[in-house]
């Protein structure tokens, strides 16, 4: 894979379409009643917003050799190597997700998926960005800052440190 500028009059068609689903699903995370369904669709959102970015950016290496096949937020990593943290994160809550998906209710509480429909409604804004596109407005008011009025994430503020600030 390697690395190239984007220009945002000539995205592909399939970084605007994966844009535009990953934005409903942020919708229906947002307007979900059940937390399961909550919690899976803002981390659907997030991959969408992955994949966006890998269209536009990412182009297949040269077949050398059968190479096991690797994932979105791998590829993100290698392709963007800015937003490998959030990668990370995003990565982590696959489990979580994959056990929501199935119908677990004890998969995540209502915090935590509340949390990450903030946490990919911001992710989407950065990729977004990194496109070359301006960043869409918060989905909804509340997803802007914390109780306290604490913003979700200031600049130069990384992914590790914002989790830390909600747990501790």
């Amino acid at each position: 894979m390697t690395h190239q500028t984007t220009n945002p009059h000539v995205l592909p068609a399939t970084t605007h379409s994966y844009l535009a689903r990953a934005a409903e699903s942020l919708s229906e995370a947002v307007t979900s009643t059940e937390v399961t369904t909550r919690y899976a669709c803002a981390h659907v959102a997030a991959l969408r917003a992955a994949a966006a970015l890998l269209a536009a950016r990412a182009r297949p290496a040269v077949p050398t050799r059968r190479k096991p096949q690797k994932n979105a937020w791998v590829l993100l990593a290698e392709v963007a190597p800015e937003l490998a943290e959030w990668a990370s994160f995003f990565a982590a809550g696959a489990g979580k997700r994959a056990a929501a998906e199935a119908g677990s209710s004890r998969a995540v509480t209502e915090r935590e998926a509340d949390d990450l429909v903030r946490d990919a409604d911001r992710f989407l804004a950065v990729i977004e960005q990194s496109l070359g596109l301006v960043p869409h407005a918060p989905t909804l008011p509340y997803l802007v800052a914390f109780p306290g009025g604490q913003p979700a994430l200031s600049s130069g503020q990384s992914v590790t440190q914002l989790h830390a600030r909600r747990v501790g």
